[in-house]
């Protein structure tokens, strides 16, 4: 929900300031925390997610509906989705 983000953020980002990757799940998120940054629309932001890196990795919204989108972009499950599993290791290895 767009009131999410608004609301919430504010208060619990402070609260989480050892963050260093943000998932920005979705075009509500991406808009939020990228604004005038993000790209035409949610393909183009996520196709172009090394301009955002380190701090944000913007990604489509995990759903059903989504299967045609992941047909249609084959680069996100060969070239983003790798790397975000290994920037996840290496996260939690460090934790």
């Amino acid at each position: 929900m767009r009131i999410c983000a608004p609301t919430w953020h504010p208060v619990l980002r402070p609260l989480m300031a050892s963050v260093e990757l943000t998932l920005l799940v979705g075009s509500y998120a991406q808009a939020y925390y990228l604004g005038r940054r993000r790209q035409q629309n949610m393909t183009e932001t996520v196709r172009c997610w090394r301009d955002y890196a380190p701090e944000y990795l913007p990604l489509p919204h995990p759903s059903w509906r989504n299967t045609g989108w992941l047909k249609r972009n084959p680069w996100f499950a060969d070239d983003l989705l790798p790397e975000l599993r290994a920037e996840v290791r290496r996260l939690v290895a460090q934790a």
